[in-house]
């Protein structure tokens, strides 16, 4: 039996796994590791201060199960792969390794950018990321393509900007970095985004509660609206309330009137 006790945990606004990019490089995010007390990790981080990035060795705390061929966000010839052939959460020992920016050393508090890892996440260790051992850009790719395709540049229209503002203002979720993480490669892949296409190059992102409605041509992509995913009824009073932001969208819904 190995057994492995966390160092610490992750402080971050993403916290369901449709908020994670696919890589942290695609992020861009700020959080911090809150290392645990009264272990003397304060000493363990001593000179770490002077790397730009540091690896991060962390248990995928959201996973149930694992899968022996998955779906890659990326994929050429749109076949499964087997699971070690991929970067995927759901492995048999449910261990990630991403490499983030680290920004400062405060005591016990790592803070970072650019990371693809969600708010809770325990931490096992962390190394020092080393440019001369790391990096090795010659290597053999294997069936990943030799150039990844381009992100895509995601805007919203005035009305939906006014609404992704209120909503975060509103203490909602963050849509603007949700549209990027999930629509910037491969806006209308079904398979794996909660995508429902409509017509006329127009589609749906679900997020929890909220819908954004978009248009793409394959070379840009327009948020246009934002809007709840509650019907009436389920706003009515008395109405079961299992995520506690009814008000919010009632909220919300009479804003929209006024714009």
């Amino acid at each position: 039996m190995i057994e492995f006790k966390p160092i610490g945990y992750v402080k971050a606004a993403q916290q369901y796994k449709y908020q994670q990019p696919r890589q942290g490089e695609f992020a861009s995010n700020k959080g911090k590791v809150i290392l645990e007390p009264g272990l003397n990790f304060e000493q363990a981080v001593e000179d770490l201060s002077g790397f730009d990035k540091i690896w991060l060795v962390y248990v995928f705390h959201q996973n149930d199960g694992w899968h022996p061929k998955v779906d890659p966000p990326v994929c050429p010839d749109g076949k499964k792969k087997g699971v070690f052939a991929t970067r995927s959460p759901y492995r048999p020992n449910a261990i990630g390794l991403s490499c983030v920016d680290l920004v400062a050393v405060n005591g016990r508090e790592l803070l970072m950018e650019n990371f693809d890892l969600l708010d809770g996440t325990p931490i096992l260790d962390i190394k020092p990321y080393v440019s001369h051992y790391d990096s090795h850009p010659q290597a053999s790719l294997g069936w990943l393509p030799k150039v990844l395709p381009p992100e895509m540049e995601i805007s919203f229209s005035p009305k939906a900007e006014l609404e992704a503002n209120w909503i975060i203002e509103n203490q909602g979720p963050d849509l603007f970095d949700l549209a990027k993480v999930q629509l910037s490669v491969d806006p209308l892949n079904e398979k794996r985004k909660r995508i429902r296409i409509l017509d006329e190059g127009k589609a749906e992102l679900a997020f929890r509660t909220w819908r954004l409605l978009f248009f793409t041509d394959g070379e840009r992509l327009e948020i246009l609206s934002i809007y709840s995913g509650y019907s009436i009824e389920d706003l009515k009073p008395g109405v079961e309330d299992p995520y506690d932001d009814k008000d919010l969208h009632r909220s919300f819904g009479k804003y929209t009137l006024g714009i």
